[in-house]
């Protein structure tokens, strides 16, 4: 999952990630996540076949500036402190460029429909196919059919071998970088002694390049409109993997491959007006192919998006709250600085034009099970008994910087749950860890390090942390880590001298496959080379065949189900500690309308139906 702007303390690089990905079975390579990770009126006309998502057990409201309008018109100006790196549909990363490129230019296969109400964000529905899709039996074969009446900017149609070759693209690893590399790991293509793909994607020469591309065309097969993709074992949920955009179209003879970073050639309502410059942004004006009929997700309202990146969040969050010239029809992309959350927040006027989602990031911590502190999950259910995460979320911002969670799943995930296995809630109960150090015979004080990634703010929530553990006879020392923390904590010699270690998730689509198996599935984690994400080095051979048994469930509202049981099990063995998932708050002008966020894209501002008035 690729860093959230809006965080303070983002999830770490999808290349980061990636390594530790290359090690893992194929069917749950797509986890980022992305990322992060990653909450709108609901779009009328919503695809017919559509999947309900099962009810998180709490909804939040979002705020919306003034009434709602259905009126087309007007410009809305898209402030950012970026940069952002490309436009690339099969280069994208940043959940919150994901999210954006998503509802302006980018249609996918399928699509989160948008909702104000972030129990229905995690609603699938077709967006250039006519539905979410039909599975095989046995899961290792999905179809798509292919909307009729999607045209790029250009007046041609969307065809099927532009969603594949779009896909291809992602094979071609030497011109095609950053993005996400989940067809590479579950589409049924042979692969070499090494690992890698047979295939070289699109660009490649050759007689071994006609072989690869011939197996491709298998795995990703046309048939007019029907697109069917055979994969190399059963995904249960392939239909929202293919939300990315990494499994978008792409028309070749606009491709200019590894030239084509800034490039957007859209099949969506806006279009790109001029060259996009780095650093300062760019301007999004109507498809005049775009058909609203054709497009169940966006409403496309406004004429025109001006999107200017290089602004430092507070300097946007005071220009929009200002409210002065264009201010009045902007919106700020990067959360507002804490201290200005504070005086939005405080400040009526301010807060209704104002929108304060959770992103999907959430913190937690790994107790390092090799380690002679924390082997016996009795110590690390004493650990997470004396955690006061209510005093975390106080120092980092407090409740509009973040929520405290016993869970390591966010809220918007249809998995999302409030079981409390030790019982002790979100403060704490010191006595209460006491008595469970003492029912496993360990005596106080019980000594541990703790490592974090270390700023001014996580000093702080880390010693909020501290404070509590103390109480309940713990002695931890700390280890702040000010750069390469994820490298530094994935070193194997780490778990030698660390007993904890800090870190921090977000899925990369509405299911907790991309949450769970990447972080505390043994097989695709542990290895001699390091723990990959599983930094507690957490091993339960039975959980592994159950993660991998319910990977494979069908029915979406079962499966999900069966992660939140899987996630249950995890916390009552201690395998980590959930802290608080984390808040982002946006900030708009009063001319603004249907101002959301998505929870389940990042908790970014919702462009598919975003409005100004005139």
């Amino acid at each position: 999952m690729p860093p959230a702007h809006q965080d303070p303390t983002p999830t770490p690089t999808r290349s980061q990630r990636r390594r530790s990905v290359r090690r893992r079975r194929p069917w749950r390579v797509g986890i980022i996540a992305g990322l992060v990770v990653a909450g709108v009126g609901t779009a009328a006309g919503v695809a017919l076949n559509q999947r309900e998502a099962p009810t998180s057990p709490e909804t939040m409201p979002t705020s919306v500036v003034g009434d709602r309008v259905d009126t087309r018109g007007g410009v809305v100006h898209a402030l950012s402190l970026g940069p952002v790196t490309t436009w690339d549909p099969q280069r994208l990363a940043s959940r919150s460029d994901m999210a954006f490129a998503g509802r302006v230019f980018a249609r996918t296969l399928t699509a989160y429909a948008p909702s104000t109400d972030p129990q229905d964000q995690a609603r699938l529905v077709g967006d250039l196919a006519t539905d979410t899709g039909s599975p095989s039996d046995d899961l290792r074969s999905w179809t798509f059919t292919l909307r009729d009446d999607v045209r790029w900017q250009d007046g041609t149609p969307v065809t099927c071998e532009d969603v594949a070759y779009g896909i291809s693209r992602t094979f071609a690893t030497a011109d095609i970088t950053g993005g996400p590399t989940d067809a590479l790991a579950v589409l049924s293509i042979p692969r070499n002694s090494d690992g890698t793909s047979t295939y070289t994607g699109p660009y490649a020469t050759g007689s071994a390049a006609e072989k690869g591309q011939e197996a491709f065309d298998k795995a990703v097969a046309c048939d007019g409109q029907k697109l069917t993709f055979s994969l190399s074992t059963p995904i249960g949920d392939f239909d929202e993997m293919l939300t990315q955009p990494a499994f978008g179209p792409v028309k070749e003879s606009a491709d200019r491959g590894a030239e084509s970073a800034y490039d957007v050639f859209s099949a969506g309502p806006y279009m790109l007006r001029d060259a996009w410059e780095p650093g300062r942004g760019g301007t999004f004006v109507r498809n005049p192919h775009w058909d609203a009929a054709a497009d169940p997700v966006r409403k496309a309202y406004p004429d025109e998006i001006v999107y200017q990146e290089g602004l430092e969040t507070q300097t946007v969050a005071q220009q929009v709250m200002a409210d002065n010239d264009t201010g009045r029809q902007s919106v700020s992309l990067g959360s507002a600085p804490p201290a200005i959350q504070q005086h939005i927040t405080a400040v009526p006027s301010l807060e209704e034009r104002s929108v304060n989602p959770r992103t999907g990031i959430v913190d937690y911590l790994a107790p390092n099970t090799k380690s002679p502190v924390f082997k016996d999950p009795e110590v690390r259910r004493a650990l997470a008994a004396a955690t006061n995460r209510d005093a975390y979320v106080t120092a980092i911002g407090g409740t509009s910087a973040a929520d405290p969670s016993l869970s390591v799943l966010p809220h918007a995930l249809p998995a999302s749950h409030d079981a409390d296995p030790v019982g002790t809630g979100m403060r704490g109960d010191p006595e209460r860890a006491k008595a469970i150090l003492a029912e496993a015979g360990v005596d106080a004080p019980v000594k541990f390090t703790i490592a974090y990634r270390s700023d001014p703010t996580s000093d702080k929530a880390v010693a909020a942390l501290v404070a509590g553990w103390q109480q309940a006879g713990f002695e931890p020392e700390t280890r702040p880590i000010a750069d390469d923390y994820f490298s530094t904590i994935a070193d194997p010699d780490a778990a030698e001298e660390i007993d904890v270690f800090w870190s921090n998730w977000a899925p990369a689509w509405a299911s907790a496959s991309t949450v769970l198996p990447p972080l505390f599935d043994s097989t695709i984690n542990l290895t001699d080379a390091g723990p990959g994400r599983d930094y507690g080095y957490f091993a339960d051979s039975d959980l592994d065949e159950q993660m991998g048994k319910t990977a494979a469930i069908v029915d979406r509202a079962e499966r999900e189900k069966a992660w939140a049981d899987i996630d249950r099990q995890l916390l009552e063995q201690g395998a980590y500690i959930g802290l608080a998932e984390r808040r982002a708050l946006y900030i708009a002008g009063s001319d603004v309308r249907n101002l959301s966020a998505n929870a389940v894209l990042g908790g970014v501002v919702e462009f598919a139906d975003i409005a100004v008035t005139q």
